[in-house]
Order: structure tokens, then C-alpha cells, then sequence
């Protein structure tokens, strides 16, 4: 089986602990993800971003090919998921 994403094993192996995210090498934020899982090589988290935008809620998926974990986010007053961008580093934010 082909290895697994290293940031999405990254990022499930600091949770629940707060996890810093760039997102496509512009913008970072805080998260604490309540849950990340694996199905083979997809992987899955929910999660919230503790340093602003409180009120969204956000989730982590690899894409289709499993080289990128993306971010997607959904407001309060939205519907459905918007994708924020594509994350490109994780380390833990307690560092």
C-alpha cells in the first residue's frame, strides 16, 4: 500500500491538541479538530479554528489523486462547504 499523506498523518497524530495550518504557504490558523480519521489513504477531520472565525465550522479531506489535504469551511450562515485552499504545513501550535 502507498504511505499515507505526511500531513494528514501529521495533523491526526497532534489532535486533539491545537494544530497550526498554512494554508496554501499564505495564510495559517489555529485549529483543534475533534475528530481525524483514515479509510485507507483518504483521511477525514472536523474540527474548529480557535484564533478567529469562530462560528464555522471546518473540515479537513485529501483529494481525489491523496497528494493534498484540503481545508473546507462552513459558516454559520452558509450551506454546504466551501474549500479555503490547500494545506501545505502542520506542526502543533503548543510549540
Amino acid at each position: 500500500m502507498p504511505d499515507l499523506n505526511p500531513i494528514a498523518k501529521r495533523i491526526h497524530n497532534i489532535q486533539p491538541r491545537p494544530v497550526r495550518l498554512a494554508i496554501d504557504g499564505d495564510d495559517a490558523g489555529v485549529f483543534e479538530f475533534s475528530s481525524t480519521e483514515f479509510f485507507q489513504r483518504e483521511f477525514r477531520g472536523e474540527g474548529i479554528r480557535t484564533d478567529a472565525d469562530g462560528d464555522a465550522e471546518f473540515r479537513l479531506i485529501t483529494s481525489d489523486d491523496y497528494e493534498s489535504v484540503l481545508l473546507g469551511r462552513s459558516g454559520p450562515d452558509e450551506e454546504g462547504w466551501t474549500i479555503v485552499g490547500e494545506v501545505t504545513e502542520a506542526e502543533s501550535a503548543e510549540e
